[in-house]
C-alpha cells in the first residue's frame, strides 16, 4: 500500500508556524514509511484590505497564544507596520513554486517563510523577499522568480486551495495519514505537540500491520 502524511498548511498562519518544529521532526521520522505530500490551505487568499487595529489585536492574541504553547518565537515589531495587507496567496504561491521546481524543497521554504514572516519581521508577500527566502531554501532564485510568476502555478495554488475545501479542512495545521488502498485517517486538525502526533501515527501504521498481516493469512 501507497500511504503518506497529508499536510495542509499555510505559509502565513501562526498556528503553522507553531507546529513547524513538530512537522519537522515528524517527517524526519516517518521519511522512509510516509512520504509527505503538502498541501496550501489558502489562509487569506487575495485579502485587499489593509490590515486594521481590529485586525491586529485579534492576531497579536493568537501569536501570544502559540508563543505560550509552543514556544515559537515571534517579532511584535510586525504590529507596527502601517498599511500592511495580510494576503497569503502569493506565499502560497511560492511553496507551490518550490514544490514543481524541486519537491524536496516545497516543505523547507515552508518552514523558511514561517520564520522570516513571524521571527524577522520580514515581508513575505513581497516577491522579492519570496525569490531571497527561495535562495535560501535551496532553489535557483531567478528560476524560482520566473516560476512564481506562471499561470501554471497561480493555477495549481487555487487547485490546492479548492482540494482543501473540498476536504472539509477549515483549519491549519491540518494532518491526515493514509492510502488509496486502506483509507484515510485524520492524525490531527490544529495545533498538537510532538508526542500526540506521533502516538496518533504510531497508531494507524500499527492497525494497517495487523490489517497486512491479517489480508496475508486469508
Amino acid at each position: 500500500m501507497t500511504a503518506q502524511l497529508i499536510y495542509f498548511a499555510d505559509p502565513m498562519c501562526s498556528w503553522c508556524w507553531g507546529f513547524s518544529p513538530v512537522m519537522q521532526s515528524t517527517e524526519q521520522r516517518y521519511k522512509d514509511k510516509l512520504p509527505v505530500r503538502l498541501i496550501l490551505g489558502g489562509l487569506r487568499p487575495g485579502t485587499t484590505e489593509p490590515l486594521d487595529e481590529k485586525g491586529k489585536k485579534y492576531i497579536q492574541d493568537h501569536w501570544r497564544h502559540v508563543e505560550e504553547l509552543a514556544g515559537q518565537t515571534f517579532d511584535h515589531s510586525f504590529f507596527e507596520r502601517e498599511g500592511f495587507v495580510y494576503d497569503t496567496e502569493p506565499a502560497c504561491r511560492a511553496v507551490v513554486a518550490a514544490r514543481r521546481l524541486a519537491p524536496d524543497r516545497a516543505l523547507p521554504l515552508l518552514h523558511r517563510i514561517h520564520r522570516a514572516f513571524y521571527a524577522e519581521n520580514q515581508d513575505t508577500t513581497d516577491p522579492e523577499v519570496l525569490a531571497t527566502l527561495a535562495a535560501e531554501a535551496g532553489l535557483p532564485k531567478d528560476r524560482f522568480a520566473e516560476e512564481w510568476t506562471l499561470e501554471e502555478t497561480r493555477r495549481e495554488t487555487a487547485t490546492d486551495f479548492q482540494i482543501t475545501r473540498d476536504t472539509g479542512i477549515q483549519g491549519y495545521p491540518s494532518l491526515i495519514v493514509g492510502g488509496e488502498e486502506r483509507g484515510y485517517a485524520i492524525v490531527t486538525l490544529g495545533y498538537q505537540s510532538r508526542e500526540k502526533i506521533e502516538t496518533g501515527i504510531d497508531a494507524w501504521l500499527a492497525r494497517e500491520a495487523q490489517g497486512f498481516e491479517h489480508a496475508a493469512n486469508d
